[in-house]
C-alpha cells in the first residue's frame, strides 16, 4: 500500500471523506484548508485522510476514512501513523483528531496510535449537525478531542 499526497489535478474521493463526515458542505470546507493524502492499493483508492493547520504548530488530523469493505485489516492504523509521521517531518509540534463520543473502534485506534485525551466538545455534533447521527446505536453528540507531542 502507497500512501501519497493527493495531486490538485486529481478529484477528492468524495465518496470515502464522506464516510467519516456525513455533511458534504463541510468536507468541502476543510479540504480547501488542509492537504489530502490518499492510501492506494493496486492503483485503487482505499484510503484518505486530511491534515489540517490550525494554530501555529499545531496540525489536526480530519476525515480518515477507509473503504468500508476493508476495514479491521490494519489500514486505518497505517493511515494515522503516516499522519503522525508527515506532521512530525513537517516541523510541527502537535497533532490533534476529534471523534464522536459514539465512535468506539477510533477512540480504541487514536488511543493505540499514542493519542491522549484532552477534551470533550459537548453538544458539538447537535450544534453543527441538521441530521441526528448514530454509531454503534449510540447518538453522536459529543466530539472527543485527542492530541499527540510530536
Amino acid at each position: 500500500m502507497n500512501i501519497r499526497s493527493l495531486k490538485p489535478s486529481e478529484e477528492y474521493p468524495l465518496d470515502l471523506l464522506l464516510l467519516a463526515d456525513p455533511s458534504e458542505e463541510i468536507v468541502k470546507e476543510y479540504i480547501k484548508r488542509g492537504e489530502c493524502f490518499v492510501a492506494e492499493d493496486n492503483n485503487l483508492i482505499v484510503g484518505v485522510y486530511v491534515l489540517l493547520p490550525t494554530r501555529p504548530e499545531t496540525l489536526e488530523l480530519v476525515n480518515i476514512a477507509v473503504n468500508e469493505e476493508l476495514h479491521n485489516k490494519g489500514i486505518g492504523r497505517q493511515l494515522v501513523r503516516d499522519a503522525v509521521e508527515k506532521a512530525r517531518s513537517k516541523g510541527y509540534k502537535t497533532i490533534e483528531v476529534g471523534t464522536g463520543n459514539s465512535s468506539i473502534g477510533q477512540l480504541y485506534l487514536y488511543q493505540k496510535c499514542g493519542f491522549r485525551i484532552v477534551s470533550i466538545d459537548k453538544d458539538f455534533f447537535i450544534r453543527h449537525y441538521a441530521e441526528p447521527i448514530f454509531e454503534n446505536n449510540i447518538q453522536c453528540q459529543d466530539m472527543i478531542r485527542l492530541s499527540q507531542d510530536l
